[in-house]
């Protein structure tokens, strides 16, 4: 995804309209099940036990509308793929990207979590039912990497190689002659930029999945204090959305720098609390947070280095288009 803002002249290509239709029918045809999704998760909420998630429907407000908006993007996608439309050629190729990027890292931190979570169900049968046979574990592992394989690497794979084509972009080039918005800046920055957009919204959600709940520094904020936290967060982010948009380097600079400082945060947070003491802080049920503590990897200060480690790319990535900024 090294593509920049430019709008040369169609090169000699070959015509890739039907390819176009046909992935924009299936880029139509993700959004109609993630639209699904929204009434499945209401479904299984009304039929949830309040005792299991006192949060009630509040709980599923943040994912629902993640989903509705997955939806009408991916939709509204698919209709420009099939137009051959090059601003939706080149989010479509942001997307996948994104898709690909997530479903790698799904897939090695399920192989690497997997095992030890299934050995603590595996401990926490009762006694009175068959325990779950030794060689059971692998297989399901096993099928659960695969079908995250699929859904998550193939798939988004395909579709970066599909759109990333040369072909394909001097096809919506010729069949779209305009110059569009997605061509005011270079796409890995326009990538950071829908990236921070998107984030906006789910940080001034976030008090409903966290329960009013923001870890900072070892200092956990609840009420007021963590709802101004996640609005300043919302606000420096937004700003450094639409600075970068213009390739204004400061937004690149405030976006390193927050992430920075959330990154430090995290990692000294999870330094001197696990997961299990956050989650009572947000006040989760006692049924699932016995589940937790039964499992050694929430138990432990995992969490820090991960968080550690998962940053790393994201600052590699943000060193990268640094190039781009005048």
């Amino acid at each position: 995804m090294s593509e920049t803002g430019s709008n040369p002249v169609p090169a000699p290509h070959r015509d890739r309209s039907a390819g176009l239709v046909i992935f924009g029918v299936l880029t139509i045809l993700f959004g109609t099940i993630c639209a699904l999704l929204v009434p499945l998760m209401v479904i299984s909420q009304t039929m949830t036990p309040a005792q299991v998630n006192p949060g009630g429907m509040q709980a599923i407000i943040p994912a629902a509308l993640m989903y509705l908006g997955l939806a009408v993007i991916l939709i509204w996608l698919g209709i420009g793929s099939i137009k051959a439309r090059r601003w939706a050629r080149a989010l479509l190729v942001i997307l996948f990207w994104g898709w690909l990027l997530v479903g790698v890292f799904s897939v090695v931190a399920t192989a690497l979590v997997m095992p030890p979570i299934m050995t603590s169900i595996q401990a926490m049968q009762p006694g009175g039912q068959p325990p779950l046979p030794s060689s059971a574990i692998p297989v399901m592992i096993t099928i659960s990497l695969v079908i995250l394989g699929l859904v998550f690497v193939v798939i988004p794979g395909i579709g970066v190689l599909f759109y990333s084509s040369s072909h394909v972009r001097a096809t919506c080039e010729a069949r779209d002659p305009v110059t569009r918005w997605t061509d005011a800046c270079p796409l890995p920055v326009l990538a950071a930029v829908l990236w921070l957009a998107l984030m906006v919204p789910m940080i001034l959600l976030a008090p409903l999945s966290a329960r009013g709940v923001l870890p900072f520094f070892g200092v956990v904020l609840t009420g007021w204090p963590a709802l101004l936290g996640y609005v300043i967060i919302a606000a420096f982010w937004a700003w450094s959305a639409l600075a970068m948009y213009r390739l204004d380097v400061r937004g690149w600079w405030v976006l390193l720098v927050s992430f920075a400082i959330l990154t430090l945060s995290n990692v000294v947070m999870y330094s001197q609390y696990n997961l299990v003491e956050i989650l009572e802080l947000m006040r989760y049920p006692e049924a699932q947070l016995a589940m937790f503590r039964k499992m050694p990897l929430f138990n432990g200060r995992a969490m820090a280095w991960g968080m550690g480690l998962f940053s790393i790319p994201f600052f590699a990535y943000l060193w990268y288009i640094k190039r781009f900024f005048p």
